[in-house]
């Protein structure tokens, strides 16, 4: 990323920006940096994710944990940013999703909602905070609209939880469905495994999708899915499935933007880098350092005179 906001990078310019799809409008602003952005709706909406499906349109989804880097990913032009209970293992030191709690899930989505202008904000709910009953979904999921600014809500499960889904949707709350691996429930599939392989597996994927879609579900997210699963039920289904590590015939895809940017040493098979922001703030923090350490910061001009 560019370092200084007045001058775009000449690393990577700025390429000219796409058609407006039908119906879409191009925003007003335009990043500060010089990135030009993507033509956009003013605020990605539940009926848009049907019509890009419907034109053939890829959706981009990425997580976002704070303001800095959702305002990056919305100038970016991604469509949804999930802020997701992956908070636990990639920002909070936990070895996975589970201690995740409602309580430090909703600062994250506030701070992401406050650093966007149109993608659509998407909060997991947490371990624990929805499995119960219908009614205990629905007050965690009213707590992140209202405490958090969310847009939907996302859980794990198929049609044990339609009925959660289908009190939701009627009581205004999209929800994204989440099949195939399930990291809440890694303990009870045996760790980080595949989902949806064999006849009966792929049979019972199918039917949890189509059972959250005629709950009221606006997409579903498949995880760790053979890519023929995937493909299939993004044909079958009306809504978009998303995938991550589900192949390309999906109706969108999300990564952990840690594992996108590189910040890591290690990412899934399914994770490319797209950037190595890992190292590049790792040699700014280390010439910071050296600055410092050899006064050669803050000169002068970075400093005030009376």
């Amino acid at each position: 990323m560019n370092a200084n906001p007045d001058r775009p990078s000449e690393q990577r310019p700025s390429p000219a920006p796409p058609t407006p799809a039908a119906g879409f409008a191009v925003p007003q602003h335009q990043p500060k940096d010089g990135r030009q952005g993507v033509p956009v709706p003013s605020r990605v909406r539940v009926h848009h994710l049907r019509a890009m499906k419907e034109r053939g349109e890829p959706l981009t989804m990425l997580t976002a944990y704070d303001t800095v880097t959702a305002r990056i990913f919305d100038e970016a032009g991604i469509d949804l940013l999930l802020v997701g209970d992956s908070i636990g293992d990639n920002m909070l030191g936990h070895p996975s999703t589970i201690p995740v709690t409602v309580d430090e899930m909703i600062p994250a989505v506030r701070a992401v909602s406050r650093g966007t202008t149109r993608a659509m904000v998407v909060a997991d709910l947490p371990f624990g905070s929805y499995e119960a009953s219908p009614a205990q979904a629905h007050a965690t999921a009213v707590r992140m609209m209202k405490e958090g600014g969310a847009h939907a809500v996302k859980f794990e499960g198929g049609a044990h939880l339609a009925e959660h889904v289908r009190l939701l949707a009627r009581s205004g709350i999209p929800v994204v469905g989440h099949l195939g691996f399930t990291p809440q429930a890694e303990n009870m599939l045996g760790g980080k495994r595949v989902q949806g392989r064999g006849n009966e597996a792929a049979e019972t994927l199918m039917s949890d999708a189509m059972a959250l879609q005629d709950a009221g579900a606006v997409a579903v997210v498949l995880e760790m899915v053979p890519r023929p699963v995937a493909a299939r039920a993004t044909e079958i289904l009306a809504i978009p499935t998303i995938g991550i590590g589900a192949g390309a015939e999906c109706d969108g895809q999300v990564l952990v933007w840690t594992d996108m940017a590189g910040m890591t040493s290690w990412s899934p098979r399914f994770a490319p880098h797209f950037g190595e922001v890992g190292a590049a703030l790792y040699a700014a923090t280390r010439e910071y350092a050296a600055a410092v350490r050899e006064r050669t910061f803050p000169r002068p001009e970075h400093s005030y005179a009376e």
